[in-house]
């Protein structure tokens, strides 16, 4: 096969930040998806219904000409949510979930949820009203190994709310544990997640072999092969509970490239190539568009897209940097060669 012809797909966990940031990645998303769920850990976040709209707003106005790429808002969890917060999110058009960050999980998670029980009134409400909660599923206890940190949080309180809230729909973000797929597998339709690239091509070794390289650290961290595997099989397997969102989170280079670098990923330059080679991987690519374009829409009960993108087997190599306001954002794979392009 050398081109796929795929009705356009949607990025269904996206970061853009701000500012000059915005300015340079939006273009990147809006020349392969027709629509994103944006993630709202900004800093201050994006808590209410306004914020959420003057951010979409930020986000428009950044998009080159003649996109009609579509920014899907979410608002962020804290402990001082509130039932009227949701219930104005409800009958919003342009918010489609909450997002439950536990507290110091990731990047500008600190006003996240400290205990998840406490905040089960609100979930009870998202409930009724049918708006999604999105969780990025990690405990943050510092005793707790890294590696599982995930697989922790499934037992101890996603377990739980699943059970408490069987009507709730719920995305587990970036699942990257065989343990997390199973229990997504075992849940009821309500219950779905999504995958990211480098949680489909890359085990730990990508980090920490041979040297560090802090451009392959994002959170929830890179396992073993073994649930690489797992992953690969949940995606490709044809199964709509599983769907694309790449976590494609840019920071700048020095961010990254210090003593204490950020957790995250810059996928979003070529997100359909990155997918399309791991697809390629498991000779399932004729799965890729399910995957990609129809389950995700799908399950946030919106139409699937009509315009179709095309991918053409060719070799290109990527660049090193991209530039922000004359510093850099090093992407994913930077230097190397992807066998996938994107042609229209």
């Amino acid at each position: 096969m050398d081109k796929l012809t795929l009705i356009q797909p949607d990025d269904w966990h996206l970061h853009v930040r701000n500012g000059e940031m915005l300015k340079a990645v939006i273009a990147h998303t809006a020349s392969q998806f027709a629509r994103a769920i944006i993630m709202p850990n900004l800093k201050p976040p994006v808590t209410t219904v306004e914020q959420a709209l003057n951010y979409r707003s930020d986000i428009v106005q950044a998009l080159p000409n003649h996109t009609s790429f579509n920014p899907l808002m979410t608002l962020y969890l804290t402990d001082t949510t509130s039932k009227d917060d949701v219930k104005k999110a409800a009958v919003s058009e342009h918010i489609h979930a909450f997002k439950l960050y536990p507290a110091g999980a990731t990047t500008n998670s600190d006003s996240g949820v400290s205990n998840p029980k406490a905040i089960y009134p609100i979930l009870e409400t998202m409930e009724q009203v049918d708006i999604p909660l999105l969780i990025h599923g990690e405990v943050t206890d510092n005793e707790c190994d890294i590696f599982d940190r995930e697989k922790i949080f499934v037992e101890s309180s996603l377990n739980d709310i699943v059970q408490n809230f069987p009507n709730l729909r719920i995305v587990v973000e970036h699942v990257t544990t065989k343990e997390a797929v199973d229990f997504v597998l075992a849940s009821p339709n309500k219950v779905a997640a999504t995958i990211t690239p480098q949680h489909l091509l890359f085990n730990r070794n990508a980090i920490l072999a041979g040297g560090i390289r802090p451009h392959y650290y994002c959170l929830p961290i890179i396992k073993r092969e073994h649930h690489r595997q797992a992953l690969l099989k949940a995606a490709t397997s044809g199964n709509p509970k599983f769907f694309l969102g790449t976590d494609s989170a840019p920071h700048l280079s020095g961010a990254k490239e210090n003593s204490c670098g950020c957790a995250g990923c810059y996928s979003a330059y070529a997100a359909l190539e990155l997918y399309a080679e791991a697809f390629e991987q498991v000779n399932a690519l004729d799965k890729l568009e399910g995957f990609a374009s129809f389950f995700g829409a799908d399950f946030y009960q919106l139409p699937r897209n009509t315009k179709t993108i095309t991918l053409q087997k060719q070799n290109w190599t990527i660049p090193d940097n991209y530039i922000v306001d004359n510093e850099t954002i090093t992407p994913l794979k930077a230097g190397e060669v992807l066998n996938w392009k994107l042609i229209n």
